[in-house]
């Protein structure tokens, strides 16, 4: 398997500087879908999930990622057609062509999550190799669960600290537990309205997920509830008022310069595979007989042999998704000779609302040795202005990595 090696980075700042995280990346309205990379009509080889992700010009026309009449994306599964025995149904999965750095708040707002027996959803980030770059789980359920849980899975020397500054409940404290980081440190939330029709009736909600040297944090808040300063924010966002984060990665015990490279977005709906299939995760929430390895109730009841009609809950419904990151950084992965790069470019303000979806600057990949990261001392985020203080002058996380 390749491994994202650090290649080079050698950024200096004042404090002063690290004073707010700014708007990088914003996907909303008619061009949400542009800055996107689709499946390619293959089924799901990761999760082991029966459906099948269609290449944009398919999921358009079958109406499956569209933009709806209140200007909200929509992404979904097949809810209209027969699918037979030892046939998939048709999903979406999509990858942001941009990569975001170590110094990044990720702001998710959706009415709706997909959700119903079988139905896999997530909205997730990841590196360009897994697991050796890390992936953080943001909003992901399974079947009729209530409660959405978050998780990081990493290579092995990542944990959660014991009694972390959050909300919600520990699953797992070792980032790296599990077959190939399978299990990872997961947080269940405690909010009942955080997935499933609870969230729907709520009117939604927002995830923000902030993810630099201090840690990783993730932030719920239901329709009602969310700050000001989440609802408002356009041009810069400081976590420094949002209080207890529903989950926490502290990075007393997981320096996130060593575990994390930049991340790309990832949003997809599966259907039973490796998690929502297990015959007794399928029951506990889903009822019927437990079956065995050898006999996939979950497939057998929901997937096949109707026309899509237990999967009209099987949807995303978003408002928008904004990344901010500290002085407008993001990455743009090149391949030259086998060899993928990452390289830096700041995003300019003219950039967020263009009809392109894409980010303009100039990334260059920088010549050098990396210097590494010192990893945070486990206390909250404290916004900003803390961040700076805690940091002083220290090298920013500002990457160009090589996969090898």
């Amino acid at each position: 398997m390749r491994r994202a090696v650090p290649f080079a980075y050698a950024l200096f700042v004042t404090p002063s500087a690290l004073a707010a995280f700014n708007l990088a990346k914003e996907y909303s309205g008619a061009s949400f879908f542009n800055g996107w990379d689709f499946g390619n009509g293959t089924f799901d080889s990761t999760t082991h999930g029966h459906v099948n992700y269609l290449n944009q010009s398919s999921a358009t026309g079958q109406k499956l990622a569209y933009v709806n009449d209140a200007g909200n994306a929509i992404v979904k599964v097949d809810d209209f057609s027969f699918v037979a025995w030892q046939d998939k149904r048709n999903s979406v999965r999509l990858e942001s062509t941009d990569f975001f750095p170590v110094g990044s708040v990720i702001v998710f707002d959706a009415t709706h999550l997909p959700f119903g027996c079988s139905v896999w959803p997530g909205f997730w980030t990841k590196g360009p190799t897994w697991p050796q770059g890390g992936e953080i789980d943001i909003v992901e359920a399974i079947n009729l669960m209530g409660k959405n849980q978050m998780a990081l899975h990493t290579q092995p020397g990542c944990n959660q600290p014991a009694n972390p500054p959050q909300s919600g409940s520990t699953v797992g404290s070792d980032c790296s537990s599990g077959t190939d980081s399978a299990a990872g440190c997961a947080v269940l939330d405690a909010q009942a309205n955080s997935f499933g029709g609870d969230f729907a009736a709520a009117g939604g909600g927002v995830w923000a997920t902030q993810f630099d040297e201090t840690g990783v944090f993730i932030w719920f808040w239901s329709r009602k509830d969310i700050p000001d300063g989440v609802t408002n924010a356009q041009d810069t966002i400081d976590p420094t008022n949002w209080g207890t984060p529903s989950a926490a990665w502290p990075a007393s015990d997981c320096d996130v310069n060593k575990f994390f490279t930049p991340q790309q977005l990832v949003l997809d709906i599966t259907l039973c595979g490796d998690w929502a299939g297990q015959p007794n995760l399928y029951q506990s929430t889903c009822g019927g007989t437990l079956g065995n390895s050898t006999v996939d109730v979950c497939y057998i009841d929901n997937v096949i042999n109707n026309n899509g009609t237990k999967y009209h809950d099987a949807y995303f419904e978003i408002s928008s998704i904004k990344v901010f990151t500290v002085n407008n950084t993001v990455f743009t992965p090149t391949v030259t000779d086998g060899t993928t790069v990452l390289s830096s470019a700041t995003a300019t303000p003219d950039a967020q609302s263009d009809a392109s979806g894409s980010s303009s600057g100039n990334g260059t990949s920088a010549n050098g040795t990396s210097t590494g990261g010192s990893g945070g001392n486990g206390a909250l985020p404290a916004g900003a202005a803390a961040y700076a203080a805690m940091v002083g002058a220290t090298a920013l996380a500002a990457f160009s990595w090589v996969l090898l």
